[in-house]
């Protein structure tokens, strides 16, 4: 039953590891990877002096920074709250339609995004208009791209990653808060002192699992939504890496840079788990 699984990470990703020397060389397609001459580190000196890739990085990590502060509490919070909706089909009918949006496609939820903050039949515009505001074009507003980005990632992705914060919430002990309603508390009280506690290292878990991904931006959203008017503060390594390797043929360079990438998002899951292993006695591995 393992088979299938190792087979398609030993194609898809051990295999392409490869190709990652070309990293370290002046690849030609003529010449293929083996055919291709060593020049060192040549390409990461390239990346590091190059403004370019120095923005790239840096909205990648405040990007991340910010889906970290505010995205990452939000299932959280999603999931404390649908804990203490005690009417079954309404909290049946509440989960339903938050889970929906992280099955609906990126490219939907771009348009629905762009369509919402159009300037002259959006929503968002409309409302502005009531109160006599003119319209402001959202999605070519540098300052305008992050909050945007974000705001669609918690909208898309809370409702879902819930699942597994209730799941951890069902696993708590019901002899628990019936000890805690004997002892006169109320809701709030057996969710702070009880409910929180108890989900802590499965919060861990999952925020070593996101540091681990915090250079990871959404590509397909970021590609989908941005434009050269909000390069300033949109575009990401990924979106870098595409243009450099697709677009303009540097595979070397696209792949040298795909690498750092990778080294980085490396360093920081090793670095959360260790910490969290020593200071919270929970830990990945």
């Amino acid at each position: 039953m393992l088979l299938p699984t190792i087979i398609w990470f030993i194609v898809f990703l051990y295999k392409p590891m490869y190709g990652l020397q070309i990293a370290f060389k002046d690849y030609s397609i003529f010449r293929g990877v083996a055919g291709s001459p060593w020049i060192g580190f040549a390409h990461f000196q390239t990346l590091f002096t190059n403004d370019q890739f120095i923005r790239a990085v840096t909205n990648t990590i405040q990007i991340s920074a910010l889906n970290l502060i505010f995205g990452f509490p939000a299932p959280i919070i999603l999931a404390l709250m649908f804990n203490e909706i005690m009417h079954a089909t309404y909290k049946r009918t509440a989960q339903t339609i938050v889970y929906l949006p992280h099955f609906i496609s990126s490219v939907i939820i771009a348009g629905i995004v762009i369509t919402a903050f159009s300037p002259s039949a959006g929503i968002v515009n409309t409302v502005l208009g009531w109160f006599g505001i003119d319209p402001v074009y959202f999605l070519t507003k540098p300052e305008w791209f992050r909050p945007i980005f974000v705001g669609t990632g918690i909208w898309q992705e809370a409702g879902f990653g819930s699942i597994v914060f209730l799941a951890a919430i069902a696993g708590v002990s019901p002899s628990l808060y019936e000890s805690a309603v004997v002892d006169g508390a109320n809701r709030w009280q057996m969710m702070w002192k009880i409910t929180i506690p108890s989900i802590l290292p499965t919060i861990l878990i999952m925020l070593i699992i996101r540091i681990g991904n915090i250079m990871e931006v959404s590509f397909e959203l970021v590609m989908l939504l941005y434009q050269p008017a909000t390069y300033e503060t949109a575009d990401v390594v990924n979106t870098w890496v595409y243009r450099q390797g697709l677009q303009s043929g540097q595979y070397d360079l696209a792949a040298a840079a795909g690498l750092f990438n990778a080294l980085v998002a490396f360093t920081l899951v090793m670095t959360a788990n260790t910490l969290s292993r020593r200071y919270a006695r929970t830990s990945l591995w």
